[in-house]
């Protein structure tokens, strides 16, 4: 018997009699803190001594935030408290965030922290612009003036899947995500591509004209968890991303004839990306023609992209649209429609009916309905924040 939790709800659902049900989960979190696991991983960075012996109480730090984090401030407490440890004074720290992240961070820091700046990254505004240098393919590279300017930069990212590079955080996190507008549209991502392509070399070669940032990478766990924290220099990029696949890369031996993949942690937090990885993630864990059931009690709004699909005659993605229009959210569009394409979508949400049948999902109400559907299943496979997973499976 498999209880999800929806919400307020529990939906138990059960297998048939000859059904195979297989759970994938990444392992449980270690109980601590997320600032108790930044203070630890900044004492004992990989292949590195702590922080604080590499600075000096005059440096002017800047540090690139991945606020859309779960416990985005309680991380970077336990960052700024590793400053404060090397006598480095809150007014000389300025945290950078990508435009059109989440601010709350702001306002949940502990009293005492308020001397630091804020500071939202615009890649239109050439004032806030710097260059760098120019990397060896000949790319002029324009970031951050803050971050030209610091003596030291920390970059505190989440280590993720992602469908552009195959990975996010560490390295990508500074670029392209603070440069120009020209570079990030540059980078936009394979709109043409099935597969991710690795961007990372380029922009391991601007954090080394940067002056060698130190990262500390995040590794989530189930829901808001934080699983662990991997700190260092440039060399400790490739282990965190060990360290992510470790935790949330599954195989399985065959595909199955239905997925259930739950999207778990605060609704408030996820975005219809999250529902399409979800999706993507699933439907390389299900046979051509299989049922893939979406659990979760969000609804987040639908970008540029995503309003696309609601207009399509069948799932397949605009890709000549995407090409010309590159719109924020065209990874979004893409996995939907093409897990849409490969599978039947039920999604157990709290869209409005129509909306879920306009994006080519059948809408799922009950624990009951969702037993319908896996019922006859010959081989289960469920995986639990499916958004933050990969999957693989013979072909």
């Amino acid at each position: 018997m498999l209880e999800i939790h929806k919400g307020g709800e529990t939906w138990s659902v059960a297998g048939a009699a000859a059904a195979s049900m297989t759970v994938l989960r990444p392992p449980p979190a270690s109980g601590q803190s997320p600032r108790e696991l930044v203070r630890a991983a900044l004492e004992a960075p990989y292949r590195f001594e702590p922080l604080r012996r590499a600075l000096t109480p005059d440096d002017h730090i800047a540090i690139a935030l991945d606020a859309d984090l779960p416990h985005a401030a309680e991380l970077l407490t336990g960052v700024l408290e590793h400053l404060e440890s090397a006598g480095i004074a809150m007014e000389a720290v300025t945290v950078i965030t990508p435009s059109g992240s989440r601010q709350g961070w702001i306002d949940e820091l502990p009293e005492g922290f308020d001397a630091i700046t804020a500071e939202t990254h615009d890649p239109a505004d050439r004032k806030k612009l710097a260059y760098l240098a120019s990397t060896k393919a000949g790319r002029r590279v324009y970031l951050n003036r803050t971050l030209v300017q610091a003596d030291f930069t920390i970059v505190l990212s989440g280590r993720r899947f992602d469908p552009a590079y195959g990975y996010a955080g560490g390295e990508l996190a500074l670029y392209p995500n603070l440069s120009d507008e020209e570079a990030r549209a540059a980078n936009a991502g394979p709109f043409t591509k099935q597969e991710p392509w690795d961007g990372r070399e380029e922009s391991r070669e601007v954090a080394w004209l940067l002056g060698t940032p130190f990262l500390v990478q995040i590794i989530e766990g189930e829901d808001d968890d934080i699983f662990e924290v991997v700190a260092g220099l440039m060399e400790s990029s490739d282990e965190a991303q060990r360290r992510q696949d470790a935790a949330w890369k599954w195989s399985i031996p065959e595909k199955a004839d239905a997925v259930i993949a739950m999207l778990g942690g605060d609704p408030d937090r996820l975005t219809f990306l999250d529902f399409a990885k979800a999706a993507a993630c699933a439907a390389r864990a299900v046979k051509k023609g299989g049922r893939i059931a979406l659990v979760t009690t969000a609804a987040p709004p639908l970008g540029e992209a995503a309003e696309w699909i609601r207009a399509l005659d069948e799932p397949k993605a605009p890709l000549a649209r995407l090409m010309k229009e590159k719109p924020a959210d065209w990874a979004a569009c893409k996995l939907w429609c093409s897990a849409a394409a490969h599978a039947s979508l039920f999604l157990a949400s709290n869209y409005p009916d129509d909306l879920v049948e306009e994006m080519f999902a059948t809408p799922l109400h009950s624990s009951a309905e969702l037993q319908r559907l896996i019922g006859s299943a010959g081989a289960v496979v469920v995986l639990h924040d499916a958004h933050k997973a990969k999957v693989q499976a013979p072909s």
